[in-house]
């Protein structure tokens, strides 16, 4: 590897550190008085999570030193292409969702559309040319899509909240549901006000066909390099007139799951962050283990695992994370539901889904992580 390589793959790093524990910048006004916010900045109940130097330096070393185990697919992640039409002709009555891509998903309710977390660029990162590359294309264009209702976010991460998929969106949605501060972004992404409610945790906002909270989560909020935690971070509870889904969004594994569960469960679909993980930042990214016992707190009938599958943002294998929590599954007697990317996962569940993933491991993958 020549210098400028070098140099290349330390600012690929670094942008992909910025993506997942990076700061952010927005301003402060309206949210003075939530209980999350200590004045100077949101906080979680158990307190703030820091990697410090010593955590991003063995970071990059990792990056720099160790050999890869299956980083990206060497196999096209199978995918379910989509189109308005069949959108709109199979979703006119009843409850359904289809997996984007990492957490972005489409959620249909009795003919309305809602796209929760929504990434259609290439790369989440703050430069175009550097950062995460997505290994699939989105199952439809945005140019593509139904009419939808609106957008919900979970926080203000670039994996999670993209700029240009809002700008894109700004004109033609009707509402844009987001934790605390979030919308000083939309605003500055040409989203008109009157379109943008801001919750904090505990909050709802109610339509006719659905309501939704935000709950609490155990993460952080980043954008930039200057200012942290200047937005709120919220999973979300989804209640239509027949279902109830929770959306974890990311977090770290925390006792909230078991509250959410108490006070607004039962669910009939957890959808849980399940990738990106690593033994720095367990408190704010789950392991699978922690993933299957959020799902549990939850008192869920079924988990979706999401944040996997899309993007590189950590040192394990692509495929691990599935693997992992569909071995967990069997030890808990756990419905997982691991629909391919566009496949449509109708509620109430009535099927089950392939292990897409092991037929694309390879011969060499499995014995390269063996040998890890």
């Amino acid at each position: 590897m020549n210098k400028w390589s070098k140099m290349l793959l330390v600012v690929g790093i670094l942008v992909a550190i910025v993506v997942l524990v990076a700061c952010s910048a927005s301003g402060k006004v309206h949210y003075q008085a939530s209980p999350q916010y200590d004045g100077k900045k949101f906080v979680n109940p158990a307190g703030s999570f820091e990697i410090g130097a010593g955590g991003y330096i063995s970071l990059i070393k990792e990056y720099l030193l160790e050999k890869r185990v299956a980083p990206a697919p060497e196999q096209a992640v199978p995918l379910k292409q989509l189109s308005k039409t069949e959108l709109i002709e199979d979703n006119r009555v009843g409850t359904a969702i289809y997996r984007l891509g990492h957490s972005s998903l489409l959620l249909a309710v009795d003919g309305e559309f809602w796209l929760i977390d929504p990434v259609f660029s290439e790369r989440v990162s703050p430069v175009s040319w550097a950062g995460p590359k997505r290994f699939h294309p989105t199952p439809i264009g945005l140019s593509e899509l139904p009419p939808i209702k609106g957008v919900v976010i979970s926080h203000d991460h670039y994996d999670h909240l993209d700029k240009s998929t809002i700008s894109a969106l700004a004109e033609q949605v009707e509402h844009f549901v987001v934790p605390l501060g979030i919308g000083s972004y939309l605003q500055k992404w040409n989203v008109s006000p009157q379109k943008i409610q801001e919750l904090d945790w505990w909050q709802s906002f109610e339509l006719p066909k659905l309501t939704l909270t935000a709950t609490p989560s155990q993460h952080f909020s980043g954008r930039g390099l200057t200012d942290r935690d200047q937005t709120l971070w919220a999973s979300w509870v989804i209640k239509t007139a027949q279902q109830n889904i929770y959306f974890s969004g990311d977090t770290g594994y925390f006792d909230g799951f078991k509250t959410i569960g108490e006070r607004l469960g039962p669910f009939d679909l957890a959808i849980l962050e399940n990738g990106a993980y690593n033994k720095l930042w367990p408190s704010i990214h789950m392991q699978p283990n922690d993933t299957m016992q959020a799902f549990l707190d939850l008192g869920a009938k079924a988990l979706m695992p999401v944040h996997n599958s899309t993007f590189d943002l950590a040192l394990h294998p692509w495929f691990e994370p599935l693997e992992r929590i569909q071995a967990l599954a069997v030890t808990h007697n756990a419905n997982v539901v691991t629909p391919i990317i566009g496949q449509q996962v109708k509620l109430p569940l009535q099927q089950s889904y392939d292990y897409w993933w092991q037929q694309m491991i390879t011969y060499r993958e499995v014995n390269a992580k063996a040998d890890h």
